[in-house]
């Protein structure tokens, strides 16, 4: 179990380094619009920057198949957000993002919901699933993607709109969030298949399940809509948001799904529960808009002449 460990604050790593490349290199790209995802996924790969951080991802979902074996479905996202503190440390090294005293809060927040499902993990009981019902899978799946999409595209049509706040992303990171939290459970499924039997079977049986399929169009889709918003959102915040709403919702939804139990102690069930509760109100507290630039001089100059 403890080996999960190890790989979950690896993919940790992994993930953290790959979003800061990523937006590094969209710096210097051209504007992308969701609405044209050829394009997007043309301009993505001229850039060799952008191409080293979406490698780092690729090993972080490899490190992801390894701790879906080894450890519980719902203390592993627990693990997974701690790669937020990382990630919020080389956004201000790497990037110069800064973040406001409010959102650091919601740092240690998150650290401490951490700790808390840390707590909760005992080797001797926690039992680790390596599939779900299909009926459940697609009842959970299909909806929340279709809210993933509408969630973006209402977003998408509000930040078009003229003399509006700009946005810090909250909503992009949520609905990206629910994309990748069935994303992570098709993760959890393909790991899984690759566990139960040789190559030759497990290949067979993977390709017969929905979960490489969900893959596919959960990695196209996300690739092009966290590209566009990571473009004009800060990493720091962004991914903060989509990371703690991916987890949220495997934790709950996929600990469901695959029938992995709860913990039975009433201190480790209060852990694991109060960690999830307290990264939820966590994330209902970040601000939704970045204040307003200040004005330029020129804009000064015609605010005193009116």
């Amino acid at each position: 179990m403890w080996w999960g460990v190890a790989a979950a604050l690896l993919a940790n790593v992994l993930y953290s380094t790959g979003f800061v490349l990523e937006k590094r290199a969209l710096t210097g790209l051209p504007d992308l619009a969701a609405r044209r995802p050829l394009r997007v996924i043309g301009v993505l790969l001229g850039s060799p920057l952008w191409i080293a951080g979406s490698l780092a991802l690729a090993a972080g979902f490899a490190a992801q198949l390894a701790v879906y074996r080894t450890l519980p479905i719902a203390a592993a996202q627990g693990i997974f957000v701690s790669g937020l503190v990382l990630l919020l440390l080389l956004s201000s090294v790497v990037l110069g993002e800064k973040t406001s005293g409010r959102e650091r809060y919601a740092v240690g927040a998150i650290l401490l919901a951490l700790l808390m499902v840390v707590g909760s993990l005992r080797e001797d009981s926690d039992t680790v699933s390596h599939g779900a019902p299909l009926p459940t899978l697609l009842l959970i799946a299909l909806p929340t993607l279709a809210a993933g999409l509408w969630l973006y595209g209402s977003a998408e049509r509000r930040a078009r709109h003229r003399h509006r706040l700009p946005t810090t992303g909250v909503e992009y990171g949520v609905a990206m969030g629910l994309l990748y939290g069935v994303s992570s459970l098709a993760i959890k499924g393909v790991s899984g298949r690759l566990a139960t039997s040789g190559p030759g079977g497990a290949l067979l049986g993977l390709l017969a399940s929905p979960y490489p399929y969900l893959l596919l169009f959960t990695g196209v889709v996300g690739l092009v809509l966290s590209q566009t918003a990571l473009q004009r959102c800060r990493a720091s915040l962004i991914v903060p948001v989509c990371t703690t709403v991916t987890c949220l919702f495997t934790a709950a939804l996929g600990t469901f799904a695959f029938g992995e139990s709860l913990p039975e102690e009433p201190l480790r069930l209060a852990l694991r529960l109060g960690g999830t509760a307290l990264a939820v109100t966590t994330l209902l507290a970040l601000p939704r808009h970045d204040p307003p630039p200040p004005p330029t001089p020129a804009e000064e100059l015609t605010a005193r002449e009116s």
